[in-house]
């Protein structure tokens, strides 16, 4: 099974957008947007990427969230617009949300991203109108994927997460009856013990480890961080692997910083499943997303 993994796509747009909304957190979101984010994520590489991944041979893509800059309806619609066009469709591509999909308290509690996203946010045999509850499971061939948000607002300067009692309890659940599958964990912060800036970390990975360490997990992916990050988490036949990528959409002059996303290639299922990693980096002169092979 082919799995693409995508992250941190910013949609930027900001059409019919009313000043009130803008009387928060998200005015200091504009201002980044006017001295830099804007140029970071340009639209044209969110459609590069899209036209890349619909060229691919894949069995489903899952992206670890951050879909928008400042959780506006007008970028859900444009990232739900991006997502509609690729050719798996909703079946067949899966997604949770990041710090910047609950940019304000009004997105959180209105659950902008859970109702715009909703049919690529959903657990397997939920009503096609229930809004999910995390952590989602949806089940594709040999492979759960296991979907949580760690998604809270924050007060600037502030970008970190949390998974909560609850979510975290339900989790340990759900890993634990999706053992004989290669279980796929998607997660917007880096669940990293060596991961120490406290304005960007997620709050309560401590428990997270523990968990991980009575369960188990077949494979930990995540975004946040707009860059590659390979770690391991202990668990009980041995180590996790866990995989960051870079921003599907950054505009950067640094190859290792350049929009980019993976490919996982999974065979066997449970303990003995096996996976490889192929990448795919932008290139400005041509404007297409290449095979890449970072040095090691």
């Amino acid at each position: 099974m082919r799995i693409a993994h995508i992250s941190d796509l910013h949609a930027l747009d900001l059409t019919g957008a009313s000043p009130l909304r803008f009387l928060s957190k998200r005015f200091f979101g504009w201002l980044n947007l006017l001295r830099k984010r804007r140029a970071a994520h340009p639209t044209q590489l969110l459609d590069a990427l899209c036209a890349d991944l619909g060229q691919q041979p894949l069995d489903h893509v899952v992206v670890t969230g951050d879909l928008t800059n400042l959780s506006l309806p007008s970028e859900f619609r444009r990232a739900r617009k991006a997502l509609d066009g690729l050719p798996l469709g909703p079946r067949g591509v899966t997604a949770i949300p990041g710090n910047h999909d609950v940019y304000v308290w009004e997105a959180y509690f209105g659950r902008s991203f859970e109702k715009f996203l909703l049919p690529y946010a959903q657990s397997d045999g939920a009503p096609t109108d229930e809004l999910p509850t995390w952590p989602i499971v949806r089940v594709r061939n040999q492979v759960a994927i296991i979907g949580c948000s760690t998604a809270l607002p924050s007060p600037m300067p502030l970008a970190d997460g949390w998974l909560g009692g609850r979510q975290l309890q339900r989790l340990e659940e759900v890993l634990d009856g999706t053992k004989q599958h290669f279980r796929m964990l998607l997660i917007h912060h880096p669940p990293l013990p060596q991961h120490l800036d406290l304005l960007r970390a997620l709050r309560d990975r401590g428990r997270l480890h523990k968990l991980l360490r009575r369960v188990g997990c077949e494979l930990v992916l995540h975004g946040h961080e707009h860059r590659d990050l390979r770690a391991t988490l202990d668990g009980p036949s041995g180590p996790i692997p866990v995989i960051g990528v870079g921003s599907g959409t950054y505009n950067s002059p640094h190859l290792d910083r350049r929009a980019r996303y993976n490919i996982y290639t999974v065979e066997g299922s449970g303990k003995d499943a096996r996976f490889t990693v192929e990448q795919r980096v932008h290139d400005p002169q041509s404007g297409q997303f290449v095979p890449y092979s970072p040095a090691t």
